[in-house]
């Protein structure tokens, strides 16, 4: 009997998904909605996120425009903005919040590509915490005589293989974030 890598792809592309995800919300001097995504704010006794209180619109590349359905909330989502130290520069006036993305430095840059790094090899631990259960999974079943050695090592080898795709993918994301922060 052969592994069955359906499982195991399942959970790497769920890590690939999860890094492009991080990669989204982090400010790279472009205005993205997305980077508010991880904010919440105060709305009727209740944490929500900006998203689900306010209509979120890009102004222009380096402004967002924050119209929140009860403008009572302009404070609160204010508040929000600046607690959660993105960087961002906020104005309030009549119709909303206008949040600024502030130009980027040099200095800013290499910071935001060391972060990038962080968070790739944060997920290629993960990759190889995922590829040490398949590999314990794999002999576990060829000890209970559900696999032969032959098989193991054939699976073993189709294990790196799938390895090496998903480092390639999560190179690929890497890479294309990095030449976005970098211009």
């Amino acid at each position: 009997m052969l592994f069955n890598f359906s499982n195991f792809k399942t959970e790497l592309n769920k890590i690939a998904e999860f890094l492009s995800k991080e990669y989204s919300q982090l400010n790279i001097g472009r205005a993205s909605p997305m980077v508010l995504d991880s904010i919440s704010v105060e709305f009727y006794g209740a944490s929500q996120p900006i998203k689900n209180v306010a209509s979120i619109s890009i102004e222009d590349p380096k402004t967002l425009r924050i119209n929140p359905w009860d403008k009572n909330q302009i404070k609160e989502i204010e508040k929000a903005i600046m607690a959660s130290n993105l960087g961002l520069s906020v104005a309030v006036d009549g119709a909303g919040i206008r949040v600024i993305f502030p130009q980027q430095t040099t200095e800013s840059r290499q910071k935001l590509v060391k972060v990038l790094k962080d968070k790739l090899e944060e997920s290629r631990i993960v990759v190889r915490k995922e590829r040490e259960k398949a590999w314990d999974d794999i002999q576990k079943m060829e000890k209970e005589g559900n696999m032969t050695e032959d098989e193991k090592f054939r699976a073993k080898d189709e294990l790196q293989k799938v390895i090496d795709e998903i480092n390639q993918k999560l190179e690929g994301v890497f890479e294309k974030k990095e030449k976005e922060v970098i211009g």
